[in-house]
């Protein structure tokens, strides 16, 4: 952690070459500990592209109408005049429009579709249409709420765009299309039929980077069980450089998540010196995660071994401080409901319990939630207590307890061997799986 977490690393900033530095002082250690190497050609280090997408120009909604005994007419929208888009997933999207009303129940949405979503009440619309937005296009919403009062604002400025992995998808968050109409437009669109093909399209300028993961292997010696991957984890980048604070402007990231990488790496020297366990552990340090879990993404689309026999992934994420909420030593485990592996490996002897802050969505919130979306029984190892040197300059080895670090981390070797030799396969609990 001293490190990872020294000014020398300059906060690890994602996709910099600080991160970089980190990740290849991680395959020393692996290296060091007897740990195979699972990267690129033969090494430590996964590489890949990060690419920035920025709009250069207002972006559009165009469609094409038409009616009885009158010639087909193209409208065009722009940000800023008639509509404003207030989130984008991508610079383009189009779909068969569908409109919407969530005062109606069951709301059925078609996927692919771009929605246009009314209700009765404008200004709760916003607060409602996460939860149908995921699977369509597009959302089209009218005019209400605080982006309406200040439409004249947000018209001058264009919406940022998702930083992603070269030729993937998403990684964390759930990001969807969502454009607001002017008054015109609303009063347009109510009278266009469904089914009218809806185009989206801004013209974005491209910048490319490379981010680093840091992954190895200790290869399982039973036939029967090798097979069935675990996976430690935990994200090595942070912030790096960013504007001062109190004359700081290194991000060093210490609980953020020098902590996590060194439990990881705890785990890999005791595991490494030891028996080979019966079941192989993949030990995998992500790049990119401050971006959006793109490091973890990258993993998942090439893992180093099949997705489908990875029967589990402790992430481990902020546990230099002790949680207020908890007894002494203790961390928790995020979705602990969500299925049986927290129980299980509680009663093995790990202090680990429920997660004291559902309000806070930290299942979601890091990479662990990027191999859970694809059915692996992934689950995030923590006791951040909310502190507020949460990404700030100063989370810094001066907060750490590594007391506490020591006996938390020291209270998992035995449960996750225990998990490494036993034939115990992790379940999600019903409706767990996201």
């Amino acid at each position: 952690m001293e490190f990872l977490a020294s000014d020398a690393l300059r906060g690890r900033g994602s996709a910099t070459p600080d991160e970089l530095v980190a990740a290849t002082y991680i395959g020393s250690e692996l290296q060091a500990y007897g740990i195979e190497p699972a990267g690129d050609g033969g090494g430590y280090i996964e590489q890949f592209t990060i690419v920035r997408s920025q709009l250069t120009a207002p972006p559009r909604i165009s469609f094409t109408s038409s009616s009885a005994g009158i010639p087909a007419r193209e409208t065009t929208w722009t940000h800023g005049k008639e509509i404003l888009a207030l989130e984008l997933a991508q610079a383009e999207f189009s779909g068969p429009l569908q409109k919407v009303d969530l005062d109606r129940q069951p709301v059925k949405v078609q996927p692919g579709s771009v929605i246009f979503v009314t209700a009765a009440d404008k200004d709760k619309l916003q607060g409602k249409i996460g939860a149908i937005a995921q699977g369509t296009a597009g959302v089209l919403v009218p005019t209400s709420g605080k982006p309406s009062e200040n439409w004249e604002e947000l018209s001058k400025k264009l919406p940022p765009l998702p930083v992603q992995a070269q030729g993937q998808p998403t990684g964390l968050g759930e990001p969807f299309n969502l454009v607001m109409l002017g008054e015109e437009a609303e009063a347009a669109l109510n009278q266009l039929p469904d089914g009218t093909i809806v185009h989206f399209e801004g013209t974005v300028d491209e910048e490319k980077s490379t981010s680093w993961n840091a992954v190895g292997i200790l290869r399982g010696r039973d036939a029967g069980q090798r097979k069935k991957t675990i996976l430690l984890s935990a994200h090595l980048d942070h912030l790096g450089i960013g504007a001062p604070v109190n004359g700081d402007d290194i991000y060093n990231g210490a609980d953020d998540d020098a902590s996590g990488t060194t439990a990881v790496l705890e785990l890999a020297r005791a595991l490494g010196a030891g028996p080979k366990p019966r079941r192989t552990v993949i030990f995998a340090l992500f790049g990119s995660e401050e971006i959006g879990g793109l490091g973890s993404l990258y993993f998942r689309e090439h893992p180093p071994l099949p997705l489908k026999d990875m029967v589990a992934d402790l992430e481990f994420e902020m546990l230099g401080r002790p949680d207020p909420k908890l007894a002494e030593d203790t961390l928790w485990l995020s979705g602990w409901k969500r299925s049986n592996l927290g129980p299980e490996l509680a009663a093995h002897g790990a202090k680990l319990v429920g997660d004291p802050h559902p309000e806070q969505n930290f299942f979601r919130r890091s990479d662990n939630y990027v191999l859970a979306k694809k059915g692996v029984v992934a689950q995030t190892v923590s006791s951040f207590g909310l502190h507020k040197d949460y990404h700030q300059p100063s989370d810094d080895l001066a907060h750490i307890d590594f007391q506490h670090m020591d006996r938390a981390i020291g209270s998992l070797i035995e449960p996750v061997e225990w998990l490494l030799n036993s034939d115990f396969i992790p379940k999600w609990n019903e409706g767990g799986q996201p």
